[in-house]
């Protein structure tokens, strides 16, 4: 407002002199050429509807907003792919009340970890989530009250599967029901270096744990002090990922020795310590600023496994590090990660709850943050992929073109700067059910997305659609006041410069 009045007086200015001269037709046209600017970068406004607010329906596919000063909305609001192609404006719109679901799963499962579905409702209640095989019949079942229920499921081997899902209510009634697509691939085998200055019974179920996941290992175990025995895979580990020993192998080795260990992990190699033989706390004070403690005879507890305490542990969580777990702690190590284990005993599980065990020690490596190569990351689409419109399919570390049999579709790959280190391709999907994808180059790389059904999950697609329309009204370019609507600007653009054509003719006579 400060510019467009600052433009009025140099208007008026400009005006006197004019009448000054007696030039009454130039006077006039520079009051209305200055009027006309100042209206242009003023921020003036009109009564919602004089300006042009468009009144339109959620279910509505063809929307035109050019000339459009406004936007008033209906119902649900639109998808993400119809918002990204418009242009910003205030929005007019009222979240409906109407309860909306929220579903949470990973589109891609590595084998070996638990599946797990969570599903949030808009409003609490007594309900029910089922989680149901391809052939109908139930693999997991939770029942409770709130706003969130979880249910969770171990695959068998590695496949592409559509489970479904559904909710009850407390009757039993089916409230909603639908598709969960996702895909099982087999590991990235490992390469574990591991080293123990004692036979354990611990180590042994770990070596075996490990060896049953296909992974690479230079395992060396001191059985005396002069015997060693050492396993040895045929294929030996060439770019080790994880680091294992027992606390007794670190406290033996010398100062040198110690010191090209943690170098390993400063280099991004993470090391776990089985602590159920540490003995000697200034060396573990000294080297990796841990203050241990005796721990008191104590009978197993903790869960899900009931697990003996280390005899030393952890005076108190202080310094860098930090509790991450039922007697686990870590702390970074530049760029590599160390963990302590402090308890022992779980080779007694290796027979009695063996996929507990497994999944125990997946939560284990998990807090070491081991990280496998993976050439090419598929990421998951915004919204629910629907037959006949436009999806983002986007992915890390691609370069060049991705083809789609099915589509008959090469597209090249192109940088969003929304998403970082990614790049994107938009198809239109024919039809539900999954859509296979390939990356060219050397070693291309297949991928899978599932496309659903119009008619499925309809509460979670009005979620989306909210969550699409709040976003959309958040970039718009000026929060617009109740009952007003902005003053379109192009008619005064057109006056203006039609008045300082007219006084450059008359100039020029």
């Amino acid at each position: 407002m400060i510019a467009a009045g600052l433009i009025f007086l140099i208007g008026i200015g400009s005006a006197a002199v004019y009448l000054w001269r007696r030039q009454w037709i130039d006077a006039a046209l520079i009051l209305v050429a200055a009027a006309a600017l100042g209206v242009i970068v003023g921020d003036f406004r009109l009564p919602a509807g004089v300006g042009g607010t468009l009144s339109i329906d959620s279910e509505a596919e063809a929307i035109d907003l050019n000339e459009a000063a406004a936007v008033k909305l209906t119902g649900d609001g639109l998808p993400a792919a119809q918002w990204h192609d418009l242009p910003a404006r205030p929005l007019l719109w009222e979240t409906p009340a109407s309860e909306v679901l929220h579903l949470d799963f990973p589109r891609e499962l590595t084998l070996g970890r638990m599946f797990a579905l969570t599903v949030r409702r808009s409003q609490a209640a007594s309900w029910r989530l089922q989680l149901l095989a391809e052939n109908r019949q139930v693999i997991a079942d939770v029942a409770g009250e709130g706003a969130a229920l979880t249910v969770q499921w171990l695959p068998p081997v590695a496949e592409t599967l559509v489970l479904s899902a559904r909710m009850l209510d407390a009757s039993g009634k089916v409230m909603a029901h639908g598709p969960v697509p996702f895909s099982v691939t087999a590991p990235v085998p490992l390469q574990v270096v591991g080293r123990f200055g004692a036979p354990s019974f611990d180590a042994r179920a770990l070596n075996e744990l490990l060896v049953n996941s296909h992974a690479a290992l230079d395992w060396q175990v001191v059985l005396g002090k002069t015997v060693t025995r050492s396993e040895t895979a045929r294929a030996a580990p060439t770019q080790p990922n994880l680091l294992v020993a027992d606390a007794a192998h670190i406290e033996r080795l010398g100062d040198g020795a110690r010191a090209a260990l943690l170098a390993q992990v400063a280099a991004g190699t993470p090391l776990v310590i089985l602590a159920a033989n540490a003995q000697d706390k200034q060396t573990w004070a000294r080297t990796v600023q841990l203050p241990l403690k005796e721990q008191a005879e104590a009978r197993p507890a903790g869960t899900p496994l009931a697990l003996a305490s280390a005899p030393l542990n952890p005076a108190a969580v202080a310094g860098p590090w930090s509790a991450a777990g039922d007697r686990i702690w870590t702390r970074s190590w530049e760029k590599g990660r160390i963990v302590w284990l402090g308890v022992a005993d779980w080779h007694r599980y290796a027979i009695s709850e063996p996929q507990a065990l497994a999944l125990w020690w997946q939560g284990v490596l998990d807090r070491a943050g081991i990280e496998r190569a993976q050439d090419v990351a598929w990421l998951d689409p915004q919204e629910m992929p629907l037959p006949g419109r436009r999806v983002e399919v986007c992915a890390l570390g691609v370069q060049g073109k991705v083809t789609f049999p099915e589509l008959k579709q090469t597209l090249a790959w192109q940088r969003r700067p929304d998403k970082a280190d990614a790049s994107c391709v938009a198809v239109w999907p024919r039809k539900a059910g999954w859509l296979a994808m390939q990356t060219d180059g050397a070693k291309p790389v297949a991928g899978k997305l599932y496309v659903y059904d119009r008619a499925d999950w309809p509460l979670w697609q009005k979620a989306q659609r909210r969550a699409a329309t709040a976003r959309y009204a958040a970039r718009t370019p000026a929060a617009m006041a109740a009952g007003t609507a902005p003053l379109p600007a192009w008619p005064f653009a057109l006056l203006f410069a039609l008045a300082m054509l007219l006084l450059w003719w008359r100039e020029r006579r």
